[in-house]
Formats: structure tokens, sequence, C-alpha cells
């Protein structure tokens, strides 16, 4: 695995099926989980300990998509340096378990395709999956993305 801190970008061209990519962590605090979810995912299993502790979650669980923010924001910084960034063309998004106040988030990444444009020869797509992993190891996010990567020029 790499440990992309902050390593020359990518361009296709330099890509393989099966490199893996690994990100810097991100400790998830208690009063962002709860300011995310008041702006965005305004449910009580995201704002108040109480109600949370009687749902499915059992407690205070962080909005997915905060999840799904922590995780573009660790790709982007320290994930995987691609020339011209990190462009989405789609994916599929899942959270097999909460995310919660105090876990400790990183993102192992693993290149599953690469399809070179038919009609735009300077890009392709790139298949990647991206695992969102706590302390203890356990995938709180699963993302499958396809995503546009530029050729080196010429």
């Amino acid at each position: 695995m790499s440990d992309n801190g902050r390593e020359a970008a990518l361009y296709l061209d330099d890509l393989v099926v099966g490199a893996r990519f690994r990100s810097g962590e991100f400790v998830l605090e208690e009063a962002s989980l709860k300011a995310f979810a008041a702006q965005f995912d305004p449910q009580p299993f995201h704002l108040d300990d109480e109600a949370a502790r009687q749902t499915l979650f059992g407690g205070l669980a962080a909005s997915g998509w905060h999840t799904a923010a922590i995780t573009m924001r660790l790709l982007v910084t320290s994930g995987m340096p691609l020339a011209g960034g990190l462009i989405g063309a789609g994916g599929e998004v899942d959270w097999p378990r909460p995310t919660r106040a105090g876990d400790i988030l990183r993102v192992e990444s693993c290149i599953q395709a690469i399809t070179p444009s038919r009609s735009r020869p300077d890009r392709g797509i790139v298949a990647l999956e991206s695992l969102t992993l706590n302390q203890r190891d356990e995938v709180v996010q699963r993302l499958l993305a396809k995503l546009v990567v530029f050729r080196r020029p010429a």
C-alpha cells in the first residue's frame, strides 16, 4: 500500500488494476457529527444521544453522507493523487455499520478496472473500490466509484 502524503500526481498511464492506496486518518468529533447532521441530515439518531439509543443504531450515529464527505476529503488530501483531481462519473455507496463520534477513519482503495475512452483518447474511466474503515478495522462505508482520469499530456 502506498502512503500518499504528497506524491506526484498520477495519470491514467500510471495506473494498473490492483493498485492500492491508503489515506491518512480523520478523527470524527461529536460536535462535528451533530453540526453536519443539523445542516444536512437533521434526524434524531444523528442529533440526540437519548433519541438515538431508541433506534436501530442503538446510539448516536453519523449521517452516511457525513461519512461520505470525510471519505472524499481523505481521498483528495491523502488517498489517491490523481492529476486533475478526483472527478466522479457515478458510483454506488453502502454503509454496512454506523460511524460513531470518536471514530478514527481511514480509506483503503483498490483499482478494479481501467477503461480507456474510445471517443476521447485523452482520458479513461477508472473503477475504484474505496473502503472507509474505523480504528477497529470495521468497514463503515464501501464506495464503488467511476472516476474520469486523464492521460499524461504529450
